[in-house]
């Protein structure tokens, strides 16, 4: 994103993509359908989102629409003016705690411009399916597509960051990943066995696992509620959202000057570490394939070092 940044008409050329994929339709759909948060209708959620625009200085309030649905689910579509949605379900389902992280997640998706994206993933799909047919023409669009597949899991993880930082609540932000996973009341759900279980998933001895985790994420376009919550965990433990909170973090008037070499070498040093720290068997039987071939060409490097200077002894008398 801040690569595209740096092209000249860029806000430009999102109006212009919005307008092509109907963010006006989406809008009325929604208009139309579902009820719009204000102070007169669903006020808890307009409050929850006014308490989370004001930690995330979010200026500009984006509508927001509760739909019938029983399933918790919430979303944020739109590029050149973003609106939420959130179901009824999980309106009844959280309490105020869990869903101020819930709409502090979409504002965070809203304010870093994710649902262009979002919206092109979903074209590209329909695409790939109309290419499928042809014998090679879709394979560079199916890595562009794999590609985006890994962003927008990566988004959910910062727009989880952003819903925490709105609410400043850890042990919500863990609830609501738990209710996402079960859909039940606190009563029936335990934070501790959650854990564990997130541990049983994470740390599964198995490369079948492993490698059939690789398979079910591979289209996937939100990585598992346990994954999820360990990761933000994983974050507040690391000093970043502390860090934060004291005030240590890029200001938005910065945000121009940002170099997509910057984020390319933060992007890289993120995988890095991931796979560095990774406990998976997979991850270790590559390290071991890694470090074995390392060794063997040392070895050979040396042994031929060490053949060449036998060999010319040998070939004197």
């Amino acid at each position: 994103m801040t690569a595209l940044r740096q092209l000249r008409g860029y806000d430009y050329f999102l109006r212009k993509l919005a307008g092509l994929w109907r963010e006006r339709a989406f809008r009325l759909v929604f208009l139309g359908t579902a009820v719009r948060v204000d102070h007169h209708q669903h006020a808890r959620v307009h409050r929850l989102l006014m308490e989370a625009a004001t930690s995330l200085d979010v200026r500009n309030l984006p509508e927001a629409y509760v739909f019938a649905d029983p399933v918790p689910q919430a979303a944020t579509l739109g590029i050149d003016k973003p609106f939420i949605l959130v179901s009824s379900g999980l309106v009844r389902l959280f309490d105020d705690d869990e869903l101020r992280f819930v709409l502090g997640h979409e504002l965070g998706h809203a304010v870093s411009g994710h649902a262009l994206y979002t919206t092109m993933l979903r074209q590209l799909l329909k695409i790939s399916n109309v290419l499928a047919w042809i014998p090679f023409g879709a394979l560079g669009l199916r890595a562009v597509i794999a590609a985006l597949y890994e962003w927008s899991r990566k988004a959910e993880l910062s727009g989880d960051r952003a819903g925490l930082l709105a609410g400043q609540d850890p042990a919500a932000a863990l609830r609501a990943h738990m209710k996402f996973a079960g859909g039940g009341h606190l009563d029936d759900l335990d934070i501790a066995a959650f854990r564990a279980q997130g541990e049983e998933y994470l740390n599964s001895p198995d490369v079948r696992d492993s490698v059939l985790k690789l398979l079910l994420l591979e289209a996937q376009t939100h990585p598992f509620a346990v994954s999820r919550a360990a990761e933000l965990q994983r974050w507040v433990d690391e000093g970043a959202y502390t860090r934060i909170l004291g005030g240590d973090y890029p200001r938005r008037e910065d945000d121009g000057n940002a170099k997509p070499g910057d984020d390319v070498r933060a992007a890289a040093s993120h995988y890095r570490d991931a796979f560095a720290r990774s406990q998976d068997p997979l991850i270790q039987t590559l390290k071991d394939v890694g470090g074995g071939i390392t060794g063997a060409k040392d070895w050979v490097t040396g042994w031929i070092r060490g053949t060449g200077a036998t060999g010319t002894d040998d070939a004197t008398p």
